[in-house]
Parts: C-alpha cells; structure tokens; sequence
C-alpha cells in the first residue's frame, strides 16, 4: 500500500499542473511567441552589456 501511496503524489501533482496549466489559459507548453531570432539576438545584446567591466564598478 505504501508504494501506491508514492506513485498517488506524482499523480496528483501533474493533475495539479495540469489544471493550474488549463485555469491561466496556457493549454500548448511552450513561449507564447516564435521570433527565435529576436529572441537570440536579445540574449546577445544582453550578454555583451553583462561581459563589460564598466556594468559592476564600485568606489
């Protein structure tokens, strides 16, 4: 009994999911857009702000 009492927490934690998934409108897992160059170049932008040493000085 106690082994399906181990397989019965995972289960109800993908129903869970699941529902909280189906309640806040996001029924496909996945972004919502599908620009992934933008998306790309973003990151790329990003990354060389943060890879400068002028970002994090200190007096």
């Amino acid at each position: 009994m106690s082994a399906l009492l181990w397989l019965l927490i995972p289960f109800c934690t993908g129903i869970t999911a699941a529902a909280w998934a189906w309640g806040t409108g996001r029924r496909t897992p996945g972004p919502p857009d599908h620009d992934t160059w933008e998306d790309l170049d973003r990151y790329q932008r990003l990354r060389t702000v943060l890879s400068t040493e002028e970002h994090c000085t200190t007096a």
